[in-house]
């Protein structure tokens, strides 16, 4: 496939412009991997094609049940082909159970189960550590708008819900989910970039030991051949299992 000039290039990604539409950008995932803002970085050979397929698969579902995103199409397991956006510079991330960051700022969520899924919001800044921001900062900083920030918090919300329902079929418990909008040209907020392993906790059975998403890497002790041959068969699984929505829908 041919593409047209680099647009952006982030730790997992690169966003190409498409050779022959504007409106239109192309993903290739990379196989790189990291943790702790890009402290640590490896390379598992064969990520990119699984976090394409699973982008994939979560986006196709999400535009069944009609959820506005920029996604397209899937041409080769390491491309995207999505709507034009501009990003914005917000991970908006929904908790159904108290995990990681959460729980060493609020130690004493240990065992709540949020009703409805908690929404947060932190602004994409590696050098400040991604601070968490409220949305009356979200608004006073130029970022959105008061109805932008209340479609983000709903339009998080069913994603999760909607992917929670899906995870579930497979007896697989959601934790938490990270996403992010982008404004498309005609002002349309969408669900962009990607969802794929290192975007969310997700523990078979509910059971934290068994977990199958980044964490693994970033809990590590050490990162060697074996530990990174055991992450990529994590998010093999992943891959497959979410490949499965789309056998569900046929």
């Amino acid at each position: 496939m041919e593409f047209g000039p680099i647009l952006a290039e982030g730790k997992t990604k690169i966003v190409y412009a498409h050779p022959t539409n504007p409106d239109q950008v192309i993903l290739r995932h990379k196989d790189g991997i990291t943790a702790g803002d890009g402290a640590r970085r490896s390379v598992i050979e064969g990520k990119g094609a699984l976090a394409g397929q699973t982008t994939a698969n979560v986006f196709r579902l999400l535009n069944r049940a009609g959820i506005a995103t920029h996604f397209i199409a899937a041409p080769e397991p390491t491309l995207t082909v999505a709507r034009r956006c501009a990003m914005i510079p917000l991970e908006v991330v929904m908790r159904r159970l108290p995990a990681g960051s959460y729980l060493r700022r609020h130690p004493e969520a240990a065992g709540q189960r949020f009703e409805p899924v908690l929404v947060e919001f932190f602004l994409k800044d590696d050098a400040r550590h991604d601070p968490q921001v409220t949305p009356a900062e979200i608004v006073e900083m130029g970022i959105a708008t008061p109805t932008e920030v209340e479609q983000m918090t709903d339009t998080g919300r069913a994603v999760f819900s909607i992917l929670e329902a899906a995870w579930a079929k497979l007896d697989v418990t959601l934790v938490d989910l990270k996403i992010e909008f982008g404004r498309a040209g005609d002002g349309a907020l969408l669900v962009a970039d990607v969802i794929d392993n290192d975007s969310w906790r997700i523990w078979p059975g509910g059971d934290p030991n068994r977990m199958l998403d980044k964490q693994v890497y970033r809990n590590a002790q050490v990162v060697d051949e074996t530990l990174l041959a055991d992450v990529y068969q994590r998010y093999a699984l992943v891959a497959e299992l979410t490949g499965r929505w789309e056998n569900d829908h046929n």
